[in-house]
């Protein structure tokens, strides 16, 4: 695993989200119940799912309330089978953590 420092502790408020730009791939972190990375971009149109609002670990793309699991990743509404990538992400005493390398 190659651990990267993506930002500082307390940056991402509980219960919202924040999309990074990580060596060129736009990821999303979502802070609920703890943290969870996944690939920014919805399937539907491009847009980002940072913003979008939470519902307990379902996250709403704010552009077409598309509907995707935050620690799966999985699209919960539309089609089947449709998975944004997801990564392990860790917080520890100097920040918060991702690994890209999987």
């Amino acid at each position: 695993m190659v651990w990267k420092k993506i930002t500082e502790k307390n940056i991402i408020s509980s219960n919202s989200g924040k999309e990074f730009d990580i060596d060129g791939k736009k990821i999303a972190v979502f802070n609920q119940g703890g943290y969870h990375a996944l690939d920014a971009i919805c399937v539907h149109q491009d847009n980002s799912i940072a913003a979008g609002k939470l519902d307990g670990d379902i996250v709403e793309c704010p552009s077409h309330f598309w509907h995707y699991n935050i620690k799966t990743g999985e699209l919960q509404d539309y089609l089947k089978g449709v998975k944004l990538q997801t990564y392990p992400i860790e917080e520890r005493t100097d920040g918060i953590y991702i690994d890209l390398q999987q």
